[in-house]
């Protein structure tokens, strides 16, 4: 069992850490990462440090690798009663089934191991018996997170009348079965109006011991600054003072069952001849595909612009030039013969003779009245016998004609 004094004689570095943390941080990120060297609040900068202090007596380990490959290299697994294996993590998605089968053997074999995570894997579940329900499972930003409060109590006689605050981000996680006679309630949790529950439990596994928490907000560097190190300490202390293997979930493994035996999905098809030989008759099928597609693909046709319309630009330069000119009266004489074909096109009128009878039998066809046919057809007759044509009369002129043509 570590010595709870330990933690109490480092009190004084921990407060002149709390003053570098803090100051040298303009804003804080209040996200929730359990890196072993994030300062930030929901970092274990402060346990993994001071963990090595508090095993003092023995060595300290941070793997730089997975635990899987350490196992397989350095470390063998069925020596018994030498370590801890100690992770904080919110969940600890490196330990595959694989690994969780090795860790239990070295469990079996008489070491301890301190798991404390929001998430467990299915496999350790069902391997231990135990299970976990969290009423909160839509609780995960940091806003909602921060109205979580929780009272936390641990069943040693030692501090068993002692309760511990935690004032934001605990979820409502715990244990809600596991085997009764393989396992001991170590601590609970109190969150609102909920009743007490086990957030802390130990698993006897043949010779050695599975501790299992459900909260690893509780070991960050922000509660331990916060008058909540005792708790942190007193978790500890349940395991043996020995080696502490530290994982800080950095490594994937680089060996596992399929890797072991240098195998890879393309030497699995060459091992047997019917595989190999869809391989290759499916990559010279691509081939083939790829050379045929090539030849029948046509190219592709540019686009054509379609042709201009001028003929409203020439008219308008042509009116330009007209008006440029000042030549109204030939300007005029071309509006009128524009008009009189109109009128024999659209009406078959005959305007040879702008008389009395033209005038009437336009007025009846066109809708416009008998007064506003004549006055039109006067001017018409008036223009043509003059040699010259002024800007108003001409402007006059395709007023009468224009109001004359749009009557219906």
């Amino acid at each position: 069992m570590i010595k709870r004094e330990k933690i109490t004689s480092l009190l004084p570095c921990l407060i002149l850490l709390s003053f570098f943390f803090w100051g040298c941080n303009t804003k804080t990120n209040w996200r929730e990462n359990y890196r072993e060297r994030s300062k930030d609040p929901f970092g274990t900068y402060i346990i993994a440090n001071e963990t090595e202090h508090l095993f003092s007596d023995n060595d300290f380990t941070l793997l730089n690798k997975h635990i899987y490959d350490y196992f397989n290299d350095i470390y063998y697994e069925d020596e018994a009663n030498i370590a801890n294996y100690i992770c904080i993590k919110s969940t600890a998605y490196r330990l595959d089934e694989e690994s969780l089968e090795k860790l239990l053997k070295f469990v079996a074999s008489g070491n301890d191991v301190f798991l404390s995570l929001n998430y467990f894997n299915d496999y350790l579940k069902e391997s231990l018996k135990f299970d976990t329900t969290n009423l909160d499972e839509e609780v995960y930003s940091v806003e909602d997170l921060r109205d979580l409060e929780s009272t936390f109590t641990l069943k040693n006689k030692q501090f068993k009348n002692t309760t511990f605050k935690f004032d934001r981000n605990i979820r409502k996680n715990y244990f809600s079965k596991y085997d009764t006679l393989t396992t001991t309630i170590l601590g609970t949790q109190k969150i609102d109006r909920v009743t007490s529950k086990p957030n802390f439990i130990k698993i006897r596994h043949f010779d050695g011991n599975i501790f299992l928490h459900t909260q690893p907000i509780a070991f960050t560097n922000y509660y331990l600054l916060n008058k909540n190190e005792n708790y942190a300490s007193n978790a500890f202390s349940y395991l043996p003072n020995r080696t502490i293997f530290w994982d800080p979930q950095i490594r994937r493994s680089k060996s596992n069952k399929n890797q072991d035996d240098g195998k890879s999905a393309l030497q699995f098809f060459m091992k047997h001849p019917s595989l190999k030989w869809s391989l290759y008759l499916g990559f010279f099928g691509l081939l083939v595909f790829l050379l045929f597609n090539a030849r029948r693909k046509q190219r592709a046709i540019p686009e054509m612009k379609s042709l201009k319309n001028s003929t409203k630009d020439f008219t308008h330069t042509i009116a330009n030039l007209y008006i440029k000119e000042e030549n109204h009266k030939n300007l005029a004489t071309k509006k009128i013969t524009y008009f009189l074909e109109k009128i024999r096109t659209k009406y078959h009128i005959e305007t040879r003779n702008l008389n009395d009878d033209f005038i009437n039998k336009l007025a009846a066809k066109s809708g416009n009245t008998v007064h506003t046919t004549k006055y039109l057809t006067n001017t018409i007759i008036a223009l043509n016998k003059r040699y010259e044509c002024s800007q108003d009369e001409l402007v006059r002129l395709n007023t009468l004609i224009e109001n004359f043509l749009q009557k219906k």
